[in-house]
């Protein structure tokens, strides 16, 4: 088995980034996605050339902090302070106005991080936001804007004990479909949390070819996560596996 470790929310605050570079630098993490409009971005790109063996993606944001455009599609999913306002794109009709409002923020994302200098191998994002099956469309024009062909899955692994409904599973299998053939894109064949994976029984696992497992190191919320990723847990798995990063995917 393959598995990608990769941290979210670089450049969210320092605590994050320190947490981040700490496990990189001891080989507990393999990657990581950055958020181009993070308060903490810019010392997070100054740092990344310090870990040629892990990869560093694009952490799309429409959900946290001050966009970098101010096109006027954007404004039902900003609060009055101008900011991203929390979980609401999942609470609206996407209209055309907006998915080119996503877009253009989705462009200058990327483009403040390649101008930062941080060579970039995929994409995912801050809370999802890119598995929201309106955005679809606009995440494969983003791909092919940029070249793009690696991009995370949806969810696709929950524990036994607190499954996804099956109608859920088919549905997600879809669009992990579409993601792969539409725009041919290169993804892992699992996505799950590191928390999730650590508790799922191993024998459930055995011929997954690969797996990424999410984790927030520096996050408060996600303590024991990190624990668990200074533990041997890949010397105890019951069959070969091996960490990559997403440049060998």
């Amino acid at each position: 088995m393959k598995i990608i470790i990769n941290a979210d929310d670089l450049g969210l605050n320092r605590e994050v980034n320190d947490a981040i570079f700490i496990l990189m630098a001891e080989r507990r993490i393999t990657s990581a996605t950055l958020l181009a409009n993070g308060p903490a971005v810019r010392e997070a790109a100054q740092r990344v050339t310090e870990f040629p063996h892990c990869s560093f993606g694009v952490h799309l944001n429409l959900s946290e902090f001050r966009p970098l455009t101010v096109h006027p599609g954007l404004r039902p999913i900003l609060a009055e302070n101008g900011c991203f306002a929390g979980n609401r794109l999942r609470e609206i009709t996407l209209t055309h106005a907006l998915r080119l409002g996503i877009f253009q923020e989705w462009s200058a994302q990327v483009e403040r991080l390649q101008s930062l200098g941080v060579r970039l191998s995929h994409f995912d994002s801050h809370h999802h936001m890119h598995t929201v099956p309106g955005v679809f469309p606009v995440m494969k024009r983003l791909q092919h804007r940029f070249g793009f062909r690696k991009v995370r899955l949806t969810m696709n692994l929950y524990l036994p004990d607190a499954p996804a409904s099956r109608a859920r599973l088919s549905t997600k299998a879809a669009w992990n479909f579409a993601l792969r053939h539409w725009h041919r894109t290169t993804t892992t064949r699992r996505l799950t949390s590191f928390e999730i994976f650590s508790r799922t029984p191993k024998e459930k696992l055995r011929g997954c070819e690969s797996v990424e497992l999410m984790v927030h190191p520096g996050s408060a919320d996600y303590a024991q996560e990190t624990q668990l990723l200074w533990t041997d847990w890949l010397k105890e798995l019951p069959f070969p596996a091996q960490c990559i990063s997403y440049n060998e995917l």
